[in-house]
Formats: structure tokens, sequence, C-alpha cells
């Protein structure tokens, strides 16, 4: 089971990942982008880019058995 959540969460951090950098249009990360927004400002992006690699970190060792 570990193998599918893990798998799954890497998918969330890399969507992360990548709608950071491109700065997308897409529904899901502008409503992050605008919750995030409120709290880090200018610096949202950079933010979510650097949350969508802690979630992908995290969920490899998840997929891994290592946590």
């Amino acid at each position: 089971m570990n193998i599918v959540w893990g798998t799954f969460m890497v998918l969330i951090g890399l969507f992360l990942f990548i709608s950071a950098l491109k700065r997308s249009e897409c529904i899901v990360y502008r409503l992050l982008h605008a919750r995030s927004r409120l709290m880090w400002g200018e610096h949202a992006h950079t933010f979510l880019l650097v949350v969508g690699l802690i979630v992908m970190g995290l969920s490899s060792l998840f997929y891994l058995n290592i946590w």
C-alpha cells in the first residue's frame, strides 16, 4: 500500500513543483496560490515550489518504506 500512496504523493508534489515553475493558470494551482499569497505575498510561487520538493522527498521515503 505504501507504493500506491507514495506514488500518488510524488505526483502531487510534481504537480506543485511544475506548476510553480511555470506559474500555471490551472484552477487547482490558482486556488493554492491565492491561499499562500495571503501569507507569503509575492513569494508564494517560491513557497509552492519548495513545498512541492518537500512533498516529493518525503513521499519517496514513504514509497521506499524508510518512513
